[in-house]
């Protein structure tokens, strides 16, 4: 196959490819840029709807204040703790949160030195909550996950493509040069080639970990192939006849012990008799706000049955651990995030400017037929 044809075989399936997939991906960009401060926005929402912390010298362990929201809840038992986000942030609630039968959270605001409940509201109703669910799944459940991880698959084409044929490899000035006083045919290319070549490899990396997350257990196997890392067994505890489960006060400091310089960021509860206690901890050195290391502790024995150290994680791991990164644009910390606000409404110029080319090409190889004008015979005299 000649270059020239294998060109047009990929000009054709970028070309269609971003009208099968246009309107989806403007959606997914458009609610991405709103989810890149997602944190600071949600906090102030959180401060004006329940108040604000007043910073003390103390705070209470996590096991009263999991105990508080227990007994306050004690009217509703379909209710099951589900774990407790605990920052370290001086001026930051407690995150309690609480799973019910058709697994909707409840999220519960506890100030962390008086034990006082601020108040409490549903995730999947508060405003990131939708946002997020329309850019996960298109709020159309596990059906909309699996079509928006198809069509990150098909962005990821469609980024590869667009690269390709982008025309400054002939010459490189040429490709990031719009022509303004040009007919609007050439303007609207020039956008698109523009607007393309500068966040082609921020979109490509968006498109494939967004892939990756919404296939998680199909694409995550074979990551650790990949990387020629050993697939770790599931973490699970094993029920002692006539036992109860450890207090969560006797499991946290076995998880201290496992990395003792780390401070607890979040908790998660076994939800089955095999499940364990996950407990989140961020080390001195990391640079996430929750921190990638984690202990998973038998919730009988509060033995450590899986370590991860981020500091010491797996190829695998580490490739993994830079998703969420390479997604929400904090690796270069304010400046990509605000990059990232502009990348995701990149998508829609794209998406726009890609129709008027199609657009322009179905009109030329379709023009609209002539009416002739029908002229009257010149009367005899």
């Amino acid at each position: 196959m000649k270059s020239k044809q294998i060109r047009d075989l990929i000009f054709y399936l970028h070309r269609y490819l971003g009208l099968i997939v246009g309107l989806v991906v403007i959606i997914i960009g458009f609610t991405g840029s709103m989810l890149v401060f997602e944190k600071e926005i949600n906090q102030f929402l959180i401060s004006q709807q329940f108040g604000s912390v007043i910073p003390q010298q103390q705070r209470l362990p996590l096991e009263s204040v999991l105990e508080t929201v227990k007994t306050a809840y004690t009217s509703q038992p379909n209710l099951k703790l589900l774990g407790i986000n605990s920052l370290p942030d001086s001026d930051t609630p407690y995150r309690v949160f609480l799973l019910s039968p058709d697994e909707k959270r409840t999220e519960v605001f506890v100030n962390p030195y008086t034990g006082k409940i601020m108040g409490a509201r549903q995730s999947e109703n508060t405003l990131f909550g939708l946002i997020f669910k329309l850019h996960y799944q298109l709020l159309a459940g596990d059906i909309g996950t699996i079509i928006v991880g198809i069509v990150a698959l098909l962005l990821f084409i469609l980024c590869i493509t667009g690269i390709i044929l982008w025309p400054g490899w002939n010459r490189l000035m040429a490709g990031f040069k719009i022509k303004w006083n040009a007919h609007i045919k050439r303007v609207n290319f020039d956008l698109h080639k523009v607007a393309g070549i500068v966040t082609a490899i921020f979109l490509t990396m968006i498109a494939f970990t967004g892939f990756c997350w919404n296939f998680y257990n199909f694409t995550k196997p074979l990551i650790y192939v990949a990387t020629f890392t050993p697939i770790p067994p599931d973490p699970v505890s094993h029920p002692i006849a006539g036992k109860s489960p450890l207090r969560l006060t006797e499991i946290l400091q076995k998880a201290d012990a496992a990395l003792p310089s780390a401070y607890t960021t979040y908790i998660r509860l076994p939800q089955a008799p095999e499940g364990v206690v996950r407990v989140g901890k961020k080390l001195p050195q990391e640079t996430t706000e929750y921190g990638r290391s984690q202990v998973y502790l038998d919730q009988y024995t509060g033995e450590v049955v899986q370590l991860k150290n981020a500091l010491k994680s797996s190829r695998a791991d580490r490739f993994l651990d830079a998703f969420a990164p390479m997604h929400y644009g904090t690796f270069g910390g304010l400046p990509t995030r605000i990059l990232y606000v502009f990348v995701g409404l990149a998508l829609l110029t794209l998406s726009v400017t890609g129709f008027i080319m199609w657009w322009y090409r179905y009109k030329g190889k379709n023009p609209k037929p002539q009416t002739r004008k029908m002229v009257e015979p010149a009367s005899r005299s």
